[in-house]
């Protein structure tokens, strides 16, 4: 099982695979057919009020991190639909935010990968 991450604004590559969006607002200035996406899965991003609450503030990240997986906890489809893309080849989570390394696809990368031990 391979999941990477990617920025959504990086030139899609070979070795991606499955690209799938993972925020639940499609990025500024990307059209579609240069994005690349395969899947959009708005469900699986995390809700409006904790993406606000967060604002990536570095300090809230471990208590985000709690949050979001609990909010995954109640969103098992979109949980199982992803495990089972990512177990057939390679997914590449991508994300719009300019916080490169605390951000929803890094935590759901995480969240994945322990799930589907």
């Amino acid at each position: 099982m391979e999941i990477k991450v990617k920025r959504v604004y990086e030139e899609p590559a070979d070795g991606d695979g499955l690209r799938v969006l993972v925020d639940r607002l499609w990025p500024r200035g990307v059209s579609r057919p240069k994005a690349k996406i395969d899947l959009w899965l708005k469900d699986i991003a995390p809700s409006n009020e904790l993406r606000s609450w967060y604002g990536h503030d570095p300090e809230k990240w471990p208590e985000f991190r709690t949050r979001y997986f609990a909010e995954l906890d109640s969103r098992p489809e979109s949980v199982e639909e992803l495990i089972g893309h990512a177990r057939s080849g390679t997914v590449t989570l991508l994300y719009s935010s300019r916080e490169q390394r605390l951000n929803n696809a890094h935590a759901l990368k995480e969240y994945l990968q322990a799930r589907a031990r």
